[in-house]
């Protein structure tokens, strides 16, 4: 009778967000409203520059084309909730708002890492064996690993999800974050996390590190073959094709890392500052990083820009 009586009376949560004081509410809200307008237009732009360039139709840019479309989603699921939190006095998040935030915040990230590992991939491939690159990099491999990636994520964060669910929430139900993670979440339960910790550190650390070792074992192999290029000029380009995935890489996980490889108990609420660069900061650099590092992603995104110009109706 006693643990019937503590089932969980939560019916939903508050969300703390960035700020308590309300004079920072509407520079947040106008802040956060362009960084996710400029995700949204830039990773746009990259998508469209892909499709309506017929030298863009490599197996490189067609992933670049589905990580823009994954940053796209991932940005969506969190910021337009703490927009919405940051002209509203109560910072509501029903809880099933929660738990489906946080699924697609792991499902579309896990997307995002299984996604720049194919690429270190398709970079290893192209440089290390580029008499066979045709061969394995076919379409059908690549639609293959793309669906791969998305659906094996998928069920990853239906795991933490449906673990979470089994949870009693029967005392605070304050968030100290600006969105539904799992460690703050962890936090509020007032039942035994022990299962859904050993998980996050057995299951989670495994599907988190294993994309990245892939990565690693494939820029080992890269430099390697890089190294023995004779000409400069040659390194130089070979560099160059792989420059701005490196980027982008050491900008993802250096902040993954650090939010979810420690435990439970050394949580605190200045976490949430590494969780902003790579759930929205990432999203928004992404579209910079590759079309100004690549050159030909650069001539795609500027013959996209003046199509659009010359479609344009002028106003008189």
């Amino acid at each position: 009778m006693e643990r019937l009586n503590q089932t969980s009376s939560v019916s939903e949560f508050i969300l703390l967000g960035l700020s308590p004081r309300p004079e920072d509410q509407k520079p947040l809200f106008i802040l956060f409203l362009t960084m996710y307008l400029v995700t949204i237009t830039g990773n746009l732009l990259i998508i469209l520059a892909i499709r309506s360039n017929p030298q863009l139709q490599t197996p490189m840019y067609f992933f670049l084309s589905f990580l823009s479309f994954t940053d796209i989603c991932f940005t969506t699921t969190i910021v337009p909730k703490m927009l919405v939190n940051f002209l509203s006095e109560k910072k509501t998040i029903s809880y099933a708002g929660c738990l489906t935030q946080m699924y697609f915040l792991y499902a579309l990230g896990n997307s995002d890492s299984c996604l720049l590992a194919v690429m270190a991939f398709d970079r290893y491939v192209a440089i290390c064996d580029p008499f066979h690159y045709v061969t394995t990099m076919s379409h059908h491999r690549c639609v293959l690993l793309v669906a791969f990636s998305c659906s094996f994520s998928h069920l990853h964060s239906l795991l933490h999800t449906l673990l979470l669910n089994l949870l009693t929430f029967c005392d605070s139900n304050v968030i100290h974050h600006f969105l539904c993670d799992i460690n703050p979440l962890l936090k509020l339960s007032c039942s035994s996390t022990f299962v859904n910790e050993i998980v996050i550190m057995t299951e989670g650390s495994v599907v988190l590190v294993t994309p990245f070792l892939c990565i690693t074992f494939s820029y080992i192999q890269i430099l390697i073959r890089v190294l023995k290029i004779p000409s400069a000029a040659g390194k130089r380009k070979a560099f160059s094709t792989c420059g701005s995935h490196l980027t982008v890489v050491t900008l993802f996980y250096g902040s993954v890392f650090y939010e979810y490889l420690h435990p439970l108990s050394s949580y605190t609420i200045k976490d949430w500052g590494v969780t902003l660069v790579y759930t929205v900061l990432t999203s928004m650099l992404n579209p910079f990083i590759y079309s100004l590092r690549n050159k030909d992603m650069k001539r795609g995104v500027g013959k996209l820009m003046s199509q659009i110009k010359k479609n344009t109706p002028r106003v008189k």
